[in-house]
């Protein structure tokens, strides 16, 4: 068979695919796969090398630890630079966040109304971080779709608590991760753009190894790459307390 020919049955059954209203999603249920993507691991335990950079190009670098379980409950805690080591950030759900720094020697809850101001000097909101399941706060619709992805538009939902009034989002339709996401504020300006890079299946979960958030803006940025990670560790439920934040480093 000639390549012209692989082509066009490459391409026949593309067009084939797309088509077909068996095979058909809407947006929200595109969405949906996307947070069940997201949250498949039962927990997870891992290592980050995050990279922060300005619009001077000056650098710095930090190593943080990051443990997760189910949809909601996650602890982040810094390990470098030496002025970080101890800072930790507590999720237990969408409304009870907590900051500890070994400086204050206690755990301080995040008010509703500073959520969405960049954690520690990062391009990620406490929102960002804490976020559990999209297809609560937003609803998409499908614009467009191909061999590789799915376009969404993601619009806040009314009365839902976001940082954003939409989305437009590219989602890799064999995983359902995204692998660009384009942030709109709430006057409708293009604020940020996350892109998960570099994506495999590791223990039997995809998981994007390099995650870059841009403030547009500020043309500041904000790098996370995977240096270890370890799902389903059964990781208990002592691990996401105020206790816990305290003393881990």
């Amino acid at each position: 068979m000639s390549k012209l020919s692989v082509s066009i049955v490459i391409t026949s059954g593309c067009l084939g695919l797309l088509s077909s209203p068996a095979l058909a999603l809407t947006g929200d249920e595109i969405l949906a796969k996307v947070d069940r993507a997201i949250n498949a691991p039962k927990d997870m335990k891992a290592e980050i090398k995050m990279t922060i950079k300005n619009r001077d190009g000056n650098t710095e670098e930090r190593k943080m630890k990051i443990f997760w379980k189910g949809s909601q409950k996650k602890l982040f805690t810094f390990l470098a630079p030496a002025y970080l080591k101890g800072v930790g950030f507590l999720v237990i759900d969408d409304d009870t966040l907590y900051l500890y720094s070994p400086a204050f020697g206690k755990a301080r809850r995040i008010l509703s109304q500073v959520k969405n101001e960049n954690f520690m000097g990062t391009d990620f909101s406490y929102n960002d971080l804490s976020e559990s399941k999209l297809s609560k706060k937003y609803s998409a619709v499908l614009d467009r779709s191909n061999c590789e992805a799915y376009v969404l538009t993601c619009t806040s939902r009314p009365g839902a608590d976001t940082d954003y009034s939409r989305m437009a989002m590219f989602v890799n339709r064999k995983s359902f991760i995204p692998f660009r996401v384009e942030i709109y504020n709430k006057a409708g300006k293009l604020f940020k753009i996350m892109d998960n890079t570099d994506v495999e299946k590791i223990d039997g979960y995809w998981t994007p190894k390099r995650v870059a958030m841009k403030d547009v803006q500020a043309s500041h940025i904000t790098v996370l790459e995977l240096v270890t990670v370890k799902y389903d560790q059964n990781l208990p439920a002592k691990t996401f307390s105020k206790r816990n934040l305290m003393k881990v480093h």
